[in-house]
């Protein structure tokens, strides 16, 4: 059996989208002989919320757990300056000084062995120094475990994989100046040229990639689902005078939630008998804006509810026990959350599959069709005409029938396997 040390920042209990990733590794590495020793930070898990991210540890020492599945290792975390400040003071003071203070350890980071990630760095090589170990998989972001990953792999002579979640310099995301942007790409294309192979989720990530380090070779292994009990799959909900939508996860500015709460508000005006509800889960959304949403859709406001993020396995009984989940068209790029609804067995709206001028056509429209899983809708037209359908078939059948089929392909379990068989072949 082959041993992969596995630097991962955001791992369970921390709630994450990011943390299922490697937290799937974990899980089921050992059924294809491979033997996982996973390093993370210990997450608190006090606020419910993004301050978790920067609050401390619970512990000055680090935390192992022996466990069926593989080892982890729990390192301290002792938030910064600009963290505290953070959590003392909240988000709208002290902003300058806190970018100015994140800014000096993004950078001084990737030439020293400082800031608040740096435990693991340290966690990682106390181990190597004492336990033999195949190959080291680093998982970013955040990207400074790359560095750590080709240090390590340079003072024990390990091979090590790059495994992007998201794209790192190109990531259209995330605000940057130019000196960071510059900065960024020069270290980017140095520490990952030393890597054994690199790896990401989606053809659109692997060429953002490609833009910066001018590689050719890139492995996609996309995220994928958790297997779910079949039992839970067949009950949305004792409720079958409402239709049921549920949203999980991040909203972009390309999102067009405006034009879908109009379609909502304009079916329920053209028939009052029309009843919905409507959960966002895990929303990027300020306390303002979601008061700014409520107040504008006042028709919906009794029946609009935004909720924080919760653990996996809570957001997927959340997820079945809707007849409907909304899925925002992202064109080229795939994402996770159209793999937490084929889990789901949910019927998926897609809004809007439309493509305007410039736009590519969208890899999630291509998956709900393969699966036939939910529908492509056009536009605010087409909506309002799919509610209307859907009213009806609630009424009349008791639910909201999904049949999709295929969908296993897209097992978190199976991706394992892939990236298994993967390792043992460049070991």
């Amino acid at each position: 059996m082959i041993r992969v040390l596995i630097l991962a920042y955001d791992f369970p209990p921390y709630v994450s989208v990011g943390g299922l990733r490697p937290f799937s590794w974990f899980s089921h590495f050992k059924e294809f002989d491979v033997e996982p020793i996973v390093i993370t930070r210990q997450w608190g898990n006090v606020y419910g919320n993004h301050l978790d991210f920067v609050a401390p540890g619970w512990s000055k020492e680090l935390v192992i757990e022996e466990l069926p599945q593989g080892t982890i290792l729990r390192t301290p975390y002792s938030p910064n300056l600009s963290n505290r400040l953070l959590m003392r003071f909240g988000e709208k003071r002290f902003r300058w000084l806190r970018k100015v203070i994140s800014g000096y350890y993004e950078v001084l980071q990737f030439f020293f062995v400082v800031g608040p990630k740096k435990e693991l760095y340290k966690a990682a090589k106390a181990y190597l120094a004492q336990h033999p170990v195949d190959v080291i998989i680093a998982t970013g972001e955040p990207f400074v475990l790359f560095h750590y990953a080709r240090k390590l792999s340079a003072g024990f002579d390990v091979p090590w994989i790059a495994d992007y979640r998201d794209p790192w310099t190109n990531n259209n995301t995330r605000q940057q100046s130019k000196v960071f942007y510059l900065m960024n790409k020069l270290v980017e294309k140095n520490i990952v040229a030393s890597a054994k192979s690199i790896q990401t989720v989606s053809d659109f990530t692997a060429n953002q990639i490609k833009q910066i380090t001018n590689l050719k070779e890139i492995v996609i292994f996309p995220n994928g689902y958790d297997d779910a009990p079949s039992e839970g799959h067949k009950s949305v909900s004792n409720n079958t005078n409402c239709i049921r939508i549920a949203f999980g996860g991040r909203i972009y500015p390309w999102h067009p939630i405006n034009e879908f709460l109009e379609g909502i508000c304009e079916s329920i005006k053209s028939n009052v008998e029309i009843k919905l509800e409507i959960n966002f889960f895990g929303v990027n959304l300020s306390d303002e804006q979601k008061h700014s949403f409520k107040t504008k859709f006042s028709l919906l406001s009794d029946n609009l509810h935004f909720h924080d993020a919760i653990p996996n396995h809570e957001y997927q009984v959340a997820l079945r026990s809707h007849h409907v989940l909304l899925l925002f068209n992202d064109y080229r790029i795939l994402g996770t959350k159209i793999f937490d609804y084929l889990a789901a067995k949910r019927r998926i709206w897609l809004c809007f599959s439309k493509v305007n001028e410039g736009e590519e056509k969208s890899v999630q429209a291509e998956i709900i069709h393969q699966t036939n899983a939910g529908i492509s809708i056009v536009d605010k037209i087409h909506l309002i005409r799919e509610i209307d359908n859907v009213w009806k078939e609630l009424i009349n059948h008791g639910d909201i029938r999904c049949e999709s089929v295929n969908t296993e392909q897209f097992s978190r379990r199976l991706q394992v396997a892939r990236l298994a068989d993967f390792v043992k072949n460049i070991v």
